[in-house]
């Protein structure tokens, strides 16, 4: 059994495959994802888990060099989007806005589309992993 770190499984193995630029998608609960794309789904009901929660817990088990966002975050969900910038103040990520049609389309290239019970706009963000060694 493990003994720290993420338990769930799906997202456990997903991370453990990861090398250098693969990504992931954590979205909210409407977000459409690929048929050929890994759903790992984690809603149980409207608004759990949050996004920011499972943000916070993947982003403490993973190694993120950038991210990308909906360029329509900005203005339809400040809140969601200051909580980002401030889990990852003082880190070395790039930051990249894209239309929300271009960060959907995106999702066809991650490893996994994680899908929380989140349902505030546009509360979807892409981690591109990073090298844990020099």
């Amino acid at each position: 059994m493990k003994k720290a770190g993420i338990l769930n499984s799906d997202i456990s193995r997903v991370l453990s495959y990861l090398g250098h630029t693969d990504t992931i998608c954590i979205g909210d609960c409407g977000l459409p994802i690929p048929d050929e794309v890994e759903r790992i789904d984690l809603a149980l009901c409207f608004g759990e888990p949050t996004f920011m929660r499972t943000l916070e817990i993947v982003a403490g088990d993973m190694k993120v060099e950038k991210i990308v966002l909906a360029t329509e975050i900005k203005e339809q969900n400040k809140e969601v989007l200051g909580q980002i910038e401030s889990l990852f103040a003082g880190q070395d990520i790039e930051v990249e806005y894209v239309p929300h049609t271009e960060l959907k389309a995106q999702t066809k290239q991650c490893k996994a589309v994680i899908r929380t019970g989140e349902t505030t706009p546009y509360a979807n963000v892409i981690l591109q992993a990073g090298c844990i060694f020099a």
